[in-house]
């Protein structure tokens, strides 16, 4: 299942992505009507994982009828909405991870030396809420404060249900789905507060989609191909099998002591080729086009504006 948020005549609404290609939409409200009678299922993303295992059989049994009734006209096309950030606008803060592939921790390093470039532990930092922005929306390149704005391909995953003190071994029950982050930072403000908070969470700065991606379709997380691209030109390529820390891992550390809820968000980290380690640095710029994309998941296209 690939569930998105969307806008359509001025509403936002989640659906289905179905059909060839995954070109077509099932609206989940109309979907509940037509195959469900009354039943009313969640308007929001944040609904539907929070509503859990009862929500998803439902929509299910709405993939399930809508097969049989292609001519019902209740679907849509893709190219009819706007897109929106899977969760446009997360309860919590994101929590990120920084420094979870080895050669993007020795790239930001001074240092040849893994043992001192590499983190022990799991390096976690967040960005606000009101980072989110959605497929083809434009990223502001906020040129009053910053001259140094970067892009980090990053696999997010999405939290199903309530948690703490999650052993490892049982981390993975506690997935919904999986979708893309642009960890967005300004190096420059990044470098000057030390903490990064302020530096990671301009306005604009974590565009997220295209889709999310239900866990049953992605039974490998630790070997999906991740991979940006700027202008045409792919400055990032890797494989999540490269994580210093696994999903596991991350969740179960996170979770120590801080409740994970259903709709949180983890950013996995980024891998080697951001602009600042390039020589010389190479920072976006309005009119840059980027492309993240990542197998089994699909493609998120932004582009920066002034």
């Amino acid at each position: 299942m690939r569930f998105i948020s969307y806008e359509f005549a001025g509403q936002a609404a989640i659906g289905l992505l179905t059909g060839p290609g995954q070109q077509h939409i099932i609206p989940l409200a109309a979907g509940g009507r037509r195959y469900l009678g009354q039943t009313e299922l969640p308007s929001s993303m944040q609904a539907l994982i929070e509503q859990g295992d009862a929500a998803l059989e439902k929509v299910r049994a709405i993939a399930t009828k809508a097969a049989k009734d292609p001519d019902s006209g209740i679907q849509l096309r893709l190219d009819q909405v706007r897109l929106l950030a899977p969760i446009p606008r997360p309860a919590k803060n994101i929590f990120c991870i920084g420094k979870n592939y080895a050669e993007h921790a020795m790239e930001f390093e001074k240092t040849a030396d893994p043992s001192i470039a590499i983190p022990q532990y799991p390096v976690i930092f967040t960005k606000a809420p009101t980072t989110v922005i959605g497929p083809g929306a434009g990223i502001k390149c906020h040129s009053l404060i910053t001259r140094a704005l970067d892009y980090e391909v990053e696999l997010a995953v999405i939290i199903g249900k309530q948690g703490s003190y999650i052993k490892p071994e049982e981390a993975m029950d506690y997935v919904f789905g999986y979708t893309i982050l642009n960890d967005i930072t300004a190096r420059d403000l990044q470098k000057q507060h030390l903490q990064w908070f302020r530096g990671k969470s301009l306005d604009t700065s974590a565009p997220m989609g295209p889709c999310l991606v239900h866990k049953s379709e992605i039974s490998h997380p630790d070997k999906l191909t991740v991979s940006l691209k700027v202008n045409g030109e792919t400055r990032q390529h890797a494989s999540t099998a490269d994580f210093l820390f696994s999903i596991p891992t991350l969740i179960s550390t996170l979770s120590q002591g801080i409740t994970l809820e259903a709709g949180d968000i983890i950013s996995t980290g980024t891998p080697a080729g951001v602009g600042a380690a390039r020589k010389p640095p190479q920072f976006l710029q309005p009119g840059d086009r980027l492309e993240l994309t990542i197998s089994t998941i699909g493609t998120l296209i932004n582009t920066v504006i002034a």
